[in-house]
């Protein structure tokens, strides 16, 4: 049987060090906000030929003044452009000047070359390219969608309290049934600070933004957590009516041993659905995959390694 409460220091320095990292992370350069929360514009566009590189869609619309324009490739001929807000009259500029960067075909160039009218009359030219979204969001709408993350988040914390309160009110002894939610509570915090900390650190150094997807990642992530935290919990209950007069920090560790393969083996699972999705899916939605990557690496931990010591932490500083 591993020792996993026994060795529960080593997991505590683990945790300490990415918490104290991800805060750092945080303080020293935050979240970059989308413009879901601050307010902007998003286009989505298609063009019916190759692709253009993100080099020369960016120096083509330096002329409009827009200022910083965030280019995202999606799919195999799509570009998804968010920028500050926009007038109509510079939302057809910017259509303009995508249409511009398409290559004509030689059949387009010899019919322009043409100095004769054609017999029978030609087909119209088709588009070079599709608007598929043009959406303007304006800060009202940024900071108000900040309010109701903030209140789903902290609604959940609550729900999740209340629920493992109750859920455990019959296992008072030796730790109070409230404790386990606390406990729940923290492992979560450890989680999505951990994660708030590495897209800190991914939109300093690559430019990762954090918008509505991201919120729905964390809160996947918090009852995703929260789920694998309760297995372990109980396992924890059930084992103290079985073996009633053992020692807390045994019966703990026994049911941390019971239940780390059924947390491993649903852990791995998830990873390998959400890895292809990653490497397979579109690239619109790979930053909400990462996300999700990583909330269900750290989540399986702290469950494992972070919760159910804690446990027996609150415990022994009851005794003393």
């Amino acid at each position: 049987m591993l020792k996993i409460i026994q060795n529960r220091k080593i997991y505590f320095i683990i945790s300490g060090i990415l918490v104290i990292a991800s805060i750092l992370s945080l303080l020293i350069w935050g979240l970059k906000p989308a413009i879901d929360f601050t307010g902007g514009t998003l286009m989505e566009v298609e063009f019916t030929k190759e692709r253009p590189t993100i080099t020369q869609i960016k120096e083509s619309l330096t002329d409009l003044e827009i200022g910083d324009i965030k280019v995202q490739p999606t799919g195999e001929r799509g570009i998804i452009l968010r920028m500050k807000d926009i007038a109509e009259e510079t939302h057809q500029q910017i259509l303009v000047k995508l249409e511009e960067l398409v290559p004509k075909s030689e059949s387009e160039d010899t019919e322009i070359n043409e100095t004769t009218t054609p017999a029978t009359p030609t087909s119209p030219t088709p588009p070079t390219l599709t608007e598929h979204k043009f959406t303007a969001i304006g800060p009202v709408v940024g900071q108000e969608l900040k309010k109701k993350t903030t209140t789903a988040m902290i609604l959940v914390v609550i729900c999740i309290i209340i629920y493992i309160a109750i859920v455990f009110r019959k296992v008072s002894k030796p730790v109070a049934s409230w404790k386990y939610g606390l406990t729940a509570i923290v492992a979560l915090v450890h989680d999505v600070l951990i994660i708030a900390g590495i897209f800190a650190a991914l939109g300093h150094f690559f430019g990762y933004e954090v918008d509505v997807l991201f919120v729905t990642a964390l809160l996947t992530v918090l009852g995703y957590s929260v789920n694998d935290t309760i297995v372990v919990f109980d396992r924890v209950r059930e084992n103290l009516f079985r073996y009633q007069g053992f020692d807390f920090e045994d019966t703990v560790n026994r049911s941390v041993n019971e239940s780390v393969t059924r947390s491993l083996n649903t852990s791995i699972t998830t990873l390998l659905v959400l890895f292809s999705i990653y490497l397979f899916g579109g690239a619109s939605i790979k930053q909400f995959i990462l996300a999700l990557i990583c909330g269900a690496i750290i989540g399986t931990y702290s469950s494992i390694f972070l919760a159910s010591p804690l446990l027996v932490v609150w415990e022994k500083a009851k005794r003393k």
